[in-house]
């Protein structure tokens, strides 16, 4: 994927090389020099943390029914068992239905870090387009992301001014 990434942006601007001005930004850098950034990736790492905690106490509810159930199984008679089958079965539902809630394709932790990291990357976003409006840039390429980075003269990394441009 990332050659054939390389292979188009080189076929696209190949012809007009001579004509583009590239920048290069490291976006992992400056976000890493954000205190907000930092801030909002703490907050986000609690919120992981307690719900994860919760759907393991579920996890672990359900576990020490299964072990109960299993330790007087040869007691009980076969409605008793369904019923506390039936009883450890939605315990494993309730638990994967809460990692779903937390933590699934649009769960809240999804949500929560929309809500904080956006602002901050749009913020970046921003500057690194100032910054190339004013360096008079064509293409500026993200250092942090899939594309592969070659070679890369300092004089091409605008990651300093993008920095400055944000106060820091």
């Amino acid at each position: 994927m990332k050659n054939l990434l390389i292979l188009l942006i080189g076929l696209v601007f190949g012809t007009q090389l001579n004509a583009q001005r590239f920048g290069i930004v490291d976006t992992e850098l400056i976000l890493a020099k954000m205190p907000d950034y930092s801030q909002a990736q703490k907050q986000l790492d609690q919120l992981s943390q307690q719900w994860q905690g919760e759907v393991e106490s579920l996890l672990s509810e359900k576990e020490a029914l299964e072990k109960a159930y299993y330790a007087e199984e040869v007691l009980l008679t076969e409605e008793k068992k369904e019923e506390k089958l039936a009883i450890i079965k939605k315990k494993g539902e309730e638990a994967l239905a809460l990692q779903r809630k937390y933590f699934g394709p649009d769960g809240e932790i999804f949500k929560k870090r929309r809500e904080l990291i956006r602002p901050i990357q749009d913020k970046v976003y921003n500057a690194v387009q100032e910054v190339a409006r004013k360096k008079k840039l064509d293409v500026v390429f993200n250092k942090s992301s899939d594309l592969v980075v070659l070679y890369n003269n300092k004089k091409a990394d605008i990651s300093d001014d993008v920095l400055e441009k944000l106060g820091f």
